[in-house]
């Protein structure tokens, strides 16, 4: 009787795994190239339109801070 299970031990059956991407991995591998092409195109169209498009306009300044500066620096405002 020993000797059918000293035979009966030699007969392990090895399965193979599969060593293909765990899908957690591809579903990474997708993220994180989502987000760098992202980052990439965006750095690319900022600097685009930093040579091409003009500087942006300033928003005028109102007479009521104009005439504050002016009496800050001492100058007398304009009609006083």
């Amino acid at each position: 009787m020993a000797d059918r299970f000293a035979d009966a031990a030699n007969n392990v059956v090895i399965e193979e795994v599969n060593k293909g991407l765990n899908p957690g991995t591809i579903v990474l591998v997708v993220v994180v190239t989502a987000l760098l092409l992202f980052f990439v195109v965006n750095s690319v169209l900022y600097v685009y339109a930093q040579r091409t498009l003009p500087p942006r306009k300033k928003k005028p300044v109102s007479k009521k801070k104009l005439k504050r500066e002016k009496l800050k620096q001492g100058v007398s405002a304009p009609g006083e």
